[in-house]
């Protein structure tokens, strides 16, 4: 009993601090304005919202990787798949937690958006330094 009780509280302690991680993240990137490129591509005109995240997704998929921005986008991916697991439960029985859940998962897809467009710099960088070789 004892050691089912410390494996709970141990589940929702690491829980809680890879939601504060992920809305670090999350927060940094909001700072970051999108290019207007970045915007035609992914669609998103003013505000991203969760509907967005996908596609910003298929799109980052395309680019070549930054290694130091791998371990961040697949955190704020599973963050997402939890908010969307919150959306389809919780969120259906508390309208207040339905709203927050809408907002932080357009907060993921500019997450994304900010990723993309640091991934398409990295891209052209890469060109540059080919194309100087």
């Amino acid at each position: 009993m004892m050691a089912a009780f410390i494996l709970v509280c141990s589940v929702v302690t690491l829980l809680q601090f890879f939601v504060w991680y992920c809305r670090s993240l999350i927060a940094a990137s909001a700072k970051e304005a999108l290019s207007p490129e970045v915007r035609d591509v992914t669609g998103i005109a003013r505000a991203a919202s969760g509907e967005d995240f996908t596609r910003v997704m298929q799109l980052l998929q395309l680019c070549p990787e930054r290694p130091e921005d791998r371990g961040s986008i697949q955190a704020v991916g599973t963050y997402f798949g939890l908010l969307n697991f919150l959306r389809a439960t919780l969120a259906r029985m508390f309208p207040s937690m339905r709203a927050w859940t809408e907002s932080e998962r357009g907060s993921c897809a500019y997450f994304a958006a900010i990723a993309l467009e640091r991934r398409i710099a990295f891209s052209r960088g890469m060109l540059a330094q080919q194309m100087e070789s």
